[in-house]
């Protein structure tokens, strides 16, 4: 009990030293991923404010393969925005399953992904977590692939990273950005309940065919 409080003293303080700017960048994070449980289109004005402040702070971390993570993150937000404000006039975009060719897209974004990003890390960078750093990466490209198309599973990729993000972030003493994902990850839950029911629904109102 004593190590445990011990932590929980230590992370607290390591909490009150973290910069305003990373405070804002977590807030907007959170934000952004409750718009995008509830399935609102605010969560990319939100989620791109986040990016911006994210990159940033892992730059001066050194994880290179979540800095590009966020840059794709940075270009999906602009097209999952650009595609949803393009259909203002026709019905609001549904949530779905998967199709067959939805998971080949997302099964090569993540093969290929990965050890692209291991080999770059490997020889372009000094990367002390390589492999961790490009795993995460290339797990959550194919979840932010799968959210701007608006497709169910993106929650179980997003979940997949978030799973190894949470201790990457601890080792490199990002604890606010830690515990974000940790809460990334439980609100991911129960994005993947909501996203079920809203298909339901949409099914009993005739939306969709599948």
């Amino acid at each position: 009990m004593a190590d445990v409080a011990n932590w929980f003293h230590e992370l607290a303080g390591q909490l009150k030293q973290t910069p305003l700017l990373h405070w804002i960048g977590v807030i907007c994070g959170v934000i952004q991923v409750l718009l995008a449980k509830a399935n609102k289109v605010l969560l990319y004005p939100f989620g791109i404010a986040s990016i911006l402040i994210t990159v940033y702070v892992l730059y001066e971390a050194g994880l290179y393969a979540e800095i590009l993570l966020n840059g794709y993150y940075l270009v999906m937000s602009i097209y999952g925005w650009v595609h949803w404000v393009a259909r203002q006039d026709q019905p609001q975009v549904v949530a779905a399953y998967s199709k067959r060719t939805d998971w080949y897209i997302t099964l090569l974004i993540v093969a290929i992904g990965f050890p692209v990003l291991y080999f770059a890390l490997i020889h372009f960078t000094d990367s002390t977590v390589p492999a961790w750093d490009a795993w995460v990466s290339a797990t959550a490209w194919a979840g932010m692939w799968l959210l701007a198309q608006r497709k169910i599973e993106n929650w179980i990729w997003l979940n997949i990273s978030n799973a190894f993000a949470i201790p990457l972030l601890a080792y490199k003493g990002l604890h606010l950005y830690a515990l974000l994902t940790l809460f990334l990850f439980v609100v991911a839950i129960f994005g993947y309940i909501d996203w079920k029911r809203i298909i339901r629904r949409q099914r009993v109102e005739g939306r969709m065919d599948v």
